[in-house]
Order: C-alpha cells, then sequence, then structure tokens
C-alpha cells in the first residue's frame, strides 16, 4: 500500500529520493501544488525562484555542467516552457543532464483547441523536438516511476535535457502513491574489442597522431594523458574538454594552439567531441587525416565516416587502448634507440620519444604571439586569472573577451570552464554563473560577459542578492553586441542594430542591492576582482572597453593558417 500523496509532493519526494538539493523555478497557477510541495520540503531542498524562466533553465545548466550531478528547474507551460527553451536548447547541445518539471492545460482541455491559460496545441510534440525525452505525468501514482525514468534518460549515453509535464489537475490530485524509486541510468555499452584493437593498430602507426577531446571525455583525464604521452599526441580541446588536462601540461593545447600541430596530423582520435575544430574552424586539409572516433553516441559516427568508430565510454575506451598501446610497446624488438625503431616501423617502436619540451615551445610561441596581438583582451584575461583561484568556476559568454577565454584562459580542472557550446546561446552566462555557484557556494565564481549579452539577464541580479549568489561578473562594455557591429562594417560598411546605448552598470548593480564597480585596466581589473571574490557578494565590475576591429579573436578562432 502507498501512502496519499498529491502529484506535486509525490514529485518532490521523487527528487529527494535523487539526492536533489536545489531546484530553480519560476511559480505560476498551474504549478502552485508542486510548489507548495517543495515548500513543505524546504529544510531538504532549497528553492532559488528567479526572474525569467529562461534563467531557470540556464541556472539548472550551470548547477549540472559545473557539478557533474543533474539540474532541476521548474517552469510554467506554455510561454514558462518556451522561454526555457533556449537553456534546455544550450544543455542538449552541451550534453548536460537537466530535468525540467512543468504542468500543462487540465487534462479536460487537452488537445481541443479552446484557448485555455497557456495552452499549445501539443506542448510534448513541441520540447520532444529538442529534447531526449519528455513524458506526461497522468496519475499520482505514475509519479515516482516516470520522475526516475526522468532522471535515467537525463543521464544515459551522452547526457542531456528531458521534460515531465503534469497536467494543472493531476498535480494537485490525491492519490496512493507508490515509495519513491530510483532507476540507474543505461550502462554504456561494452568496448568493442576487435574495433579498439584496430584504433590502436591505426594510432601506433601514425607520425603525429593528434588527441582532441570534449565534453564527452572530462571524466577521462588520466587515461587521456597517458595516451598523450604513449602516442606523443597533442590534446587539444576547444570548450567543453577545457581542464581535462591542466593547461600547463605540455600535452595540453587549446583548439587555437592546437592549430599549429594540424598540418603535420596524419591520424586524429576523437574523443567524446563533436569535433567542430575540423570541419568548420580550420581549413579543410585534402586529404585529411585518418579519423578515429570514440563516442557513446553512435550517431557521432555517421557523418564523420570515420576509418575505425568506437561506440563506447571515453574513459573505458581510452583504457584499453592505453592497455593495447602498452602491451604492444612492451613486445617491441629491444636493443636499439626508440627514436631509431619509430621511424623503422611506428607500430612497434614501443614508448615513444618525449614531445613534451617541443610542445611546451610550441604553446610558449603561441602564448606569446597572443599577448602581443589580442591586446587588451589577453591582459583582462591574465588578471582575471590571477585574482581567481584555480579551484574557482570561470564562465564564457558569447562576447569578444568570452571568444577569447576559449584559448586565452588557462583552465587546470575539468568543468571549471563553463560554457554554452556550439549554441552560441548570447546571454546564457550570467544566470547560468548563478546556477554554478548555487552548487558550489564555498568556491569562488566569476563571469565574464559583453554589455549587450549580461542586459538579456540583469534582473536575474535580484535573484543573486536574495539567495546570496555571490558571483563576480565583469561586464565588457563596447556600447555594442561587438561581434555582429564587427561583421557589418566589414561586410556592408555599416551597422544596424547592433549598436546600444547602455545603463550605468555600478548603479544598475547597486539599485539592486550588489556591489557595483568600475575599472579601466588590466591591473586594476585584478586588484577589482581578488576583492569582490573576498566579501562574497555578488558584485558587477564594468569594465569600457571600446571595439577595435583590427583586434579580434576571430584570427585565432578560424585561422587561415599557422600563428606567425
Amino acid at each position: 500500500m502507498g501512502e496519499r500523496r498529491t502529484t506535486g509532493q509525490a514529485l518532490v519526494d521523487g527528487l529527494l529520493a535523487h539526492s536533489v538539493d536545489t531546484v530553480f523555478g519560476l511559480p505560476g497557477v498551474q504549478t502552485y501544488a508542486l510548489f507548495d510541495a517543495l515548500g513543505e520540503r524546504s529544510a531538504e531542498i532549497t528553492l532559488v525562484s528567479a526572474r525569467h524562466e529562461q534563467a531557470c533553465a540556464y541556472m539548472a545548466l550551470g548547477y549540472a555542467q559545473s557539478s557533474g550531478r543533474t539540474g532541476v528547474c521548474t517552469v510554467v507551460p506554455g510561454p514558462g516552457i518556451l522561454n526555457a527553451a533556449a537553456g534546455l536548447l544550450t544543455a542538449a547541445g552541451t550534453g548536460t543532464p537537466v530535468v525540467c518539471l512543468t504542468s500543462d492545460v487540465p487534462t479536460a482541455y487537452a488537445g481541443k483547441g479552446m484557448g485555455h491559460l497557456h495552452e499549445m496545441p501539443d506542448q510534448l510534440a513541441t520540447v520532444r523536438s529538442f529534447v531526449k525525452w519528455a513524458e506526461t505525468v497522468r496519475h499520482p501514482a505514475q509519479a515516482p516511476a516516470l520522475l526516475a525514468e526522468a532522471f535515467a534518460r537525463a543521464a544515459s549515453g551522452r547526457p542531456g535535457p528531458v521534460v515531465l509535464q503534469t497536467p494543472w489537475d493531476i498535480l494537485g490530485m490525491v492519490a496512493e502513491v507508490p515509495a519513491p524509486r530510483v532507476q540507474p541510468p543505461e550502462p554504456p555499452p561494452p568496448v568493442d574489442e576487435p574495433a579498439v584493437r584496430a584504433a590502436a593498430d591505426l594510432l601506433a602507426e601514425a607520425r603525429n597522431p593528434m588527441i582532441m577531446i570534449g565534453s564527452g571525455a572530462r571524466h577521462a583525464g588520466a587515461e587521456i594523458r597517458a595516451l598523450a604521452e604513449l602516442l606523443g599526441a597533442p590534446v587539444v580541446a576547444q570548450r567543453g574538454g577545457r581542464g581535462v588536462l591542466r593547461d600547463d601540461d605540455p600535452y595540453a593545447f587549446t583548439g587555437a594552439a592546437g592549430f599549429a600541430r594540424w598540418a603535420d596530423t596524419d591520424v586524429l582520435l576523437m574523443l567524446g567531441t563533436r569535433g567542430e575544430l575540423t570541419w568548420f574552424r580550420w581549413p579543410e586539409r585534402t586529404p585529411g587525416p585518418r579519423l578515429v572516433s570514440i563516442d557513446i553516441d553512435p550517431r557521432q559516427h555517421v557523418w564523420r565516416a570515420p576509418a575505425v568508430a568506437v561506440t563506447a565510454d571515453t574513459r573505458d575506451a581510452a583504457a584499453a587502448l592505453v592497455r593495447l598501446l602498452r602491451d604492444a610497446g612492451d613486445q617491441a624488438p629491444r636493443g636499439a634507440d626508440p627514436g631509431e625503431r619509430q621511424a623503422e616501423n611506428p607500430a612497434t617502436a614501443g614508448p615513444r620519444a618525449s614531445r613534451a619540451a617541443q610542445f611546451a615551445a610550441v604553446k610558449a610561441r603561441f602564448r606569446a604571439d597572443v599577448a602581443s596581438r589580442l591586446r587588451p583582451h589577453a591582459d583582462y584575461l591574465a588578471a582575471i586569472r590571477a585574482a581567481l583561484p584555480e579551484d574557482g568556476y570561470f564562465v564564457e559568454e558569447i562576447s569578444q573577451v568570452g571568444f577569447a577565454s576559449l584559448f586565452a584562459f588557462p583552465v587546470y580542472a575539468p568543468r571549471h570552464f563553463v560554457t554554452a557550446g556550439h549554441q552560441g546561446t548570447l546571454g546564457f552566462g550570467f544566470p547560468t554563473a548563478l546556477g554554478v555557484k548555487a552548487a558550489h557556494r564555498d568556491r569562488p565564481v566569476v563571469s565574464v560577459t559583453g554589455d549587450g549579452g549580461f542586459l538579456f539577464g540583469a534582473a536575474e541580479l535580484a535573484t543573486a542578492v536574495q539567495h546570496g549568489l555571490g558571483v563576480v561578473t565583469v561586464v565588457f562594455d563596447n556600447s555594442a553586441y561587438g561581434n555582429v557591429k564587427a561583421d557589418q562594417d566589414r561586410l556592408f560598411g555599416r551597422e544596424v542594430g547592433s549598436v546600444l546605448r547602455n545603463p550605468d552598470f555600478v548603479a544598475l548593480a547597486q539599485a539592486f542591492g550588489a556591489d557595483g564597480l568600475r575599472v579601466e585596466s588590466p591591473d586594476g581589473l585584478r586588484d577589482v576582482v581578488a576583492g569582490a571574490l573576498a566579501t562574497g557578494r555578488p558584485t558587477v565590475v564594468h569594465v569600457p572597453m571600446p571595439l577595435d576591429p583590427a583586434v579580434t579573436p576571430w584570427t585565432y578562432l578560424t585561422p587561415v593558417a599557422g600563428p606567425d
């Protein structure tokens, strides 16, 4: 026999069974029963109430991406779920597990098109077009099983967002409900031994292999580092893979720095990444390198047409590669110099000569080039890095400095560089950073943004103050959608809709009860950020930074040749 509960209570019981400690939400009449149930359990679960549904989803994104745990948000149906869609789409793009709880019109009105409050023609079909899974709770007794399935689906395979909707009248319905249940995610597929052996053979034959990693490799740092040394291969990360290897490791390359090794690459090992650099950012090579694709999502192999495809968890597959390559090295002939054996027959060469010094020199030349040519972007990012401890979190944004941070901001641990991935959702950064802070209240969090992107979610300053989310947000102000303006001027000789009139950002922050400060130099920024982090208070730092089209991160993000 189950306990008599409302559906809202059953859902909250299930959240607690999944160890959820924070929910990001905005209440409305259709979700009153759910929010009342959250209120009943407020000692066990924190509700962070936002000022816009989009921010609810972004906060859940930041919570999940930075912690590895599933983020949870709740919004009203119709316009509420559509407002949240940008954050859910970003979660899909970045492989981030998010569970979104929403409602729907009462069951008596479903599908009738009568114009009930917040009615959509087919809400479930709409969200299913961009999330991993979506379903409807039609009776309180279904809530435990469907919520457990939602969490399992969000975390299985390539992680991503899911939606569970409950009609307005069902959320408050009382019935006997089974006990909460937890359904584990689907186990990853076993490593295909013949496929991974073929991958090992191809990599062992390579003279200049490259490893490219994405967010799907965040948990495989030790195995990837071992592979890099065994193969003498640079490990290149554009966004989600930043920090899997520390940036001060000679084998760790940003996407921009790694381009220097691209022309010589004969075999490319892609681990948990879509490989945007190879088909979008870097110039096409004909013929290109032979490709080994390792991804838990088999769909990623279809369009890549790799020489070898392995559908598996990246850590499992990388560990298998390390074992096979080491076994091959142990069986290699002895008595000759490793470098000479490698030149004669790379497949039986055994341990390769270290390329650490060679790679460190390549990286040093790249850093020097960026430091001299990309100013003040690189100087401001260096100032933030100096103020932010290694265990602090950095949230990028679609802005000139945000773009530069992809390669000019050192990262020392996975999940500490929080990103919108390929979605490039303008305005995601500040609310996402609030979610990061909610997950790591004892860690410093810095968000960088442009003036245009920051104003997408500036109302969430109220949320930051209300809930004590002490994010330090650095607003680089060029009075424009800077990237758009630069492109318009270059392509058309005029700007249209890209020049902005901005508020006084310092006064704006102070009006919400946050701290507001202004600086005009990298040294000043370093000191102000360090001081703001020490206070633990929500802080906006305004940095005027006029747009200079001649100084752009795109020189490095879409190169036509290697750095000078």
